[in-house]
């Protein structure tokens, strides 16, 4: 709820629903929290801040370096696949402030500002889309699927018409849940519904 209205912008910038992202979100922050939960509940816990992670994944999405970077390439590639589209080719553009690789984890791994973690991450699931819809393939009400290949990335990523969600196993409280599977549990739940809603077809 902290995190809406930068969640909200990052959708409406890369033209995705913002509970979509949050499906993801919910995953990546429940994955962290269950495998460091040591950290979280000493530091994240009582600020009542989402991780940040910032050694081989960045950011509030867990937004690996190599994906960003891909991302980047994917916005301005028109022979790529995963091309969004040319309304969305300059969303990531850098000033020349800094070296890019600076500039991209100051960005993403903002502790105090979480909107290029959701932005990147927005940016991914339209390019998913893209790469799905240029095979025939509408994911726009498959919010699980969409979690599903943004955790285990571009390269997993085969269009197809019957996808299976699956991606991390996460443990919770006994029980063995994919980060897909969790994100449809949580899209189609009660849970932060009126911050972000389910869309309507």
């Amino acid at each position: 709820i902290k995190d809406e209205a930068a969640i909200k912008r990052a959708a409406l910038a890369a033209g995705i629903p913002s509970r979509v992202i949050v499906a993801s979100l919910v995953p990546e922050q429940l994955r962290l929290y269950y495998d460091e939960r040591e950290i979280f509940k000493s530091f994240f816990a009582p600020l009542k801040l989402l991780g940040n992670q910032t050694q081989f994944s960045w950011g509030v999405m867990g937004i690996k370096p190599d994906t960003a970077k891909a991302i980047e390439l994917h916005l301005k590639d028109r022979s790529s696949p995963y091309y969004p589209g040319p309304e969305y080719e300059r969303l990531l553009d850098f000033s020349s402030s800094s070296t890019l690789d600076e500039e991209r984890f100051a960005h993403i791994a903002n502790e105090d500002d979480h909107y290029y973690s959701y932005l990147y991450a927005a940016l991914y699931l339209r390019q998913i889309m893209a790469q799905w819809q240029h095979e025939g393939y509408d994911l726009s009400k498959r919010p699980e699927i969409l979690a599903t290949l943004y955790n285990i990335g571009f390269s997993s990523s085969e269009p197809k018409s019957a996808p299976q969600i699956c991606g991390a196993q996460v443990e919770i409280n006994g029980m063995t849940y994919s980060f897909g599977g969790l994100a449809y549990e949580f899209y189609y739940s009660d849970a932060l519904v009126d911050h972000f809603p389910i869309e309507q077809e």
